[in-house]
């Protein structure tokens, strides 16, 4: 991809997460702290829980944090994980997200919580990272990658900052190894772009940049799950997003975006789940 195709895309994602129509989306409907994918025992769970058991879960998985070791989380959204991991852990953590309207809303979560002083809120973009090599003990990302056009270069930055030992563990919307990419157009067509990262992408680029796989745990059936359980909870929500000031046009794309994805999964063209990576010592 070309620097201008690049910043582009770059800044088709800003406009996106800065709009009202998408901060209020967020915020309201699929809940405000943590703006990902949940694990849920029930279809019917609140999106809240299921979205932060996946963040525990994340955290079991690294395993107990020291205070003083410091996170950079790439595409933060609200920050909810961070808070969660500075508030259990005492660490240092970054919230890098390329939206300014979601991180003055971060900003304020983090002071009314006391909690400003563990994280900083960085308006930035993951794919050309404001930081020395071996800045993180640990890089985090959830369901944000996705949104870039150059995957391959978003997994370099994060090698380059981890220190050696340290570790890379995300989640990101994919297609599967093997799926027709023809199926998948209404989703690349909503995301701007012409392809999802896979299991397989992300094994051979990380590989080839040198960094170990640890786990990975294959959660792929929750990803229809919650975009059934989203689009369930926006449908129930219509009128109050409208009094907010959503468009109708905003809301009827989003329901047949939430659509697609529902049904990419249901097909088996899509895969989700929690990798971990390390950096060698």
């Amino acid at each position: 991809m070309t620097e201008q195709a690049y910043s582009r895309v770059v800044e088709t994602a800003r406009d996106y997460y800065n709009s009202e129509d998408a901060d209020n989306f967020y915020f309201h409907v699929w809940g405000g702290e943590d703006i990902h994918i949940g694990l849920y025992r029930e279809d019917d769970e609140s999106i809240a829980d299921a979205s932060r058991r996946t963040v525990r879960r994340m955290a079991e998985l690294l395993g107990a944090l020291d205070p003083g070791q410091r996170v950079l989380d790439l595409g933060a959204g609200y920050g909810g994980s961070m808070r969660y991991l500075a508030r259990e852990f005492g660490c240092h953590c970054v919230a890098l997200n390329l939206s300014e309207v979601e991180n003055e809303r971060d900003r304020r979560k983090n002071a009314e919580q006391g909690l400003d002083e563990l994280i900083e809120v960085v308006d930035g973009d993951f794919t050309n990272l404001p930081y020395e090599p071996g800045s993180f003990d640990v890089v985090w990302s959830q369901d944000a990658m996705l949104h870039s056009g150059d995957r391959t270069r978003v997994c370099a930055e994060a090698a380059r900052v981890l220190r050696p030992g340290g570790r890379f563990i995300f989640t990101d919307p994919m297609q599967c190894d093997d799926a027709d990419p023809a199926r998948l157009q209404p989703i690349y067509d909503r995301i701007h772009l012409d392809s999802l990262g896979s299991p397989g992408f992300y094994r051979e680029t990380l590989g080839e940049l040198g960094l170990e796989e640890l786990a990975w745990e294959d959660h792929g059936d929750q990803l229809q799950r919650h975009y059934a359980r989203v689009k369930r909870e926006l449908e129930a929500n219509e009128d109050e997003l409208r009094r907010r000031g959503v468009s109708d046009d905003y809301i009827r794309k989003m329901k047949a975006g939430l659509q697609h994805w529902v049904d990419g999964g249901r097909r088996g063209d899509l895969a989700w789940g929690i990798f971990l990576f390390q950096k060698p010592e």
